[in-house]
């Protein structure tokens, strides 16, 4: 089946003067796609450290609601860096 857009494609081509069977494989090189499938990015894990940051930090914001994310996250580094 052909696609009105290489229709049109094809008669620009051969009223500009290139021959009917040129302008046909100019028209249908042109309508298929160009761009390939992109793989999907792989998402890195957690490493382990990172996860005992994240439930020091929970722990802590827990214990601590007021208390501001600076200090927090400095408590939260020291602890996971002890575990």
């Amino acid at each position: 089946m052909v696609c009105p857009t290489c229709i049109a494609i094809r008669s620009l081509l051969v009223g500009a003067g290139l021959s009917a069977p040129a302008a046909m494989a100019v028209g249908e090189a042109v309508g298929r796609p160009v761009e390939r499938k992109v793989k999907a990015k792989v998402k890195r894990a957690a490493s382990a450290y990172s996860k005992r940051y994240g439930a020091a930090f929970k722990r802590l914001k827990k214990k601590h609601p007021r208390m501001g994310f600076a200090q927090l996250a400095k408590k939260a580094h020291t602890a996971a860096r002890r575990k």
